[in-house]
């Protein structure tokens, strides 16, 4: 079950729930009204209303707003680089891993509750530990394709890490742009596409070592 669907199971105002429930609803409450209006727009008195509970519960498990959304950040920013890990771990065919890659950002943005609005759309990415959070998942993504370019191609760590930013940003920017289009390709075809045009690039890289894929 979804944080935003722990929301609306638990939102009758009243319902005790044990702590780690309270916050799970909190955050799939503050995830929708973040998502909604952006954080400077987005006040504790909404998300605590979205939530069916008063301000107090609301600050018992976080502080300020700040503090909540950190904590989504968090959650979110983890969710997309354990999706990453788990498409390229997913097959030994560095083809089928390239569109796996592509279509873990895909399948990313394209989730209903909008999270990734709060990671790659934020209008608070002049407050450093937001900052810090956007730079960590692009980061530790990166790091994780870097790994396994650096192993089949034999290219060095700073030149595999160049490469495996550039196909990052590619899948989250080229995602992000069909979402806000009028998704006339569908996510199938887009992610076909893109992965095509992905596999041509790193595929000009010999592979070190072993039979090539």
């Amino acid at each position: 079950m979804t944080a935003i669907e722990q929301t609306e199971a638990a939102r009758p105002r009243g319902t005790r729930l044990p702590r780690r429930a309270r916050r799970n609803q909190l955050l799939g409450a503050a995830q929708e009204v973040f998502v909604a209006q952006g954080y400077h727009a987005a006040a504790m008195d909404d998300i605590a209303e979205r939530a069916g509970v008063s301000k107090p519960v609301l600050y018992q498990h976080f502080p300020g707003k700040l503090d909540l959304y950190l904590a989504l950040l968090d959650q979110h920013c983890e969710s997309l680089i354990q999706a990453v890990r788990g498409a390229l771990a997913s097959t030994t065919d560095n083809k089928q891993r390239v569109r796996a890659t592509m279509d873990a950002y895909f399948a990313y943005v394209e989730d209903e509750g909008g999270a990734f609005r709060l990671v790659f759309e934020s209008d608070l990415t002049n407050e450093p530990a937001v900052r810090e959070r956007v730079d960590k998942v692009t980061g530790e993504c990166a790091e994780a394709i870097c790994e396994v370019i650096a192993e089949d191609t034999g290219l060095s760590r700073a030149e595999s890490m160049l490469l495996a930013s550039g196909l990052g940003g590619l899948a989250q920017v080229v995602a992000r742009s069909w979402l806000h289009s009028d998704r006339s390709v569908p996510r199938d075809q887009a992610v076909q596409l893109l992965a095509s045009l992905a596999w041509r690039g790193i595929a000009g890289f010999p592979l070190h070592g072993i039979d090539q894929h």
